[in-house]
């Protein structure tokens, strides 16, 4: 079972357009805004993506057609760098032969495999937990084709699963169109207007299927994570910020910029 931890490690094997689903964002049911809040418009949004379409590129997604693979790697991935969830991925599959050999090992096994990752005390038995759910066969193949509230109701059902990780199995194996919200996704785009000021990480994935086009998901995704590495930080560089101008935070005094 060797190999590396990498997004889009694994062909895309069955993971053509003609046997995906359409996912039509708009007809998704929202949440309710905060009373006064109102949603930033389509073209707003595409402003945004468009600006940061110019400073990092256009982003592709190239799905790699394993959900199970990209499940185990989000719940790895969770308080750490990707660099760690990254090492700590492969030294799993290098260690054990099947899911089902993690599943059935003991967990202290599992546990000495992943601790590159960081939090493996929680982490080992939480994919043992998840592994032992999917059953004997370990197989998610059947989310390319279900509903998608079917779909993501049954990934946060399981034993430490959220929002973002079903987000990223969606999007980064099944190129189900989703927009993961970690720390960046939600620094950025909270600053920018694009949801409610202090709204949860969870409530944060609904606003942003709400006003994100299908097709813009994974970009959308990629590129405020990007802008939140280089930029926006905690302490945001905002001299240096080519979206100053469409800055919410900023106007309204709400950051304090890096010297």
């Amino acid at each position: 079972m060797s190999g590396g931890g990498e997004r889009g490690y694994a062909s895309a094997t069955g993971s053509g357009s003609e046997s995906r689903p359409r996912d039509d964002i708009d007809r998704r049911r929202r949440t309710s805004p905060p009373p006064g809040w109102r949603r930033p418009s389509r073209r707003r949004v595409r402003a945004i993506r468009d600006r940061l379409r110019e400073l990092y590129g256009r982003r592709r997604n190239d799905p790699h057609g394993d959900p199970v693979h990209e499940l185990v790697l989000t719940i790895l991935s969770q308080n750490t760098s990707d660099g760690n969830r990254d090492v700590a991925y492969r030294r799993l599959r290098d260690r054990f032969a099947s899911w089902a050999a993690i599943r059935d090992a003991p967990a202290e096994e599992v546990i000495e495999a992943i601790r590159p990752g960081g939090l493996a005390n929680t982490k080992g038995p939480r994919i043992q937990a998840v592994l032992a759910e999917l059953g004997d066969e370990a197989d998610l193949d059947w989310l390319r084709t279900a509903p998608r509230e079917e779909a993501v109701g049954y990934l946060t059902s399981l034993p430490g699963v959220g929002r973002k990780t079903a987000a990223c199995v969606m999007i980064f194996a099944l190129d189900r169109p989703e927009v993961p919200v970690d720390t960046h996704v939600h620094r950025v785009g909270g600053r920018l207007g694009l949801f409610p000021p202090a709204i949860s990480l969870e409530g944060a994935h609904d606003e942003m299927l709400a006003i994100t086009d299908r097709g813009d998901a994974y970009e959308l995704h990629m590129n405020l994570i990007e802008h939140g590495r280089r930029i926006c930080r905690p302490r945001p560089r905002c001299g240096e910020c080519a979206l100053a101008r469409m800055c919410v935070a900023l106007r309204a005094g709400l950051v304090e910029p890096a010297a």
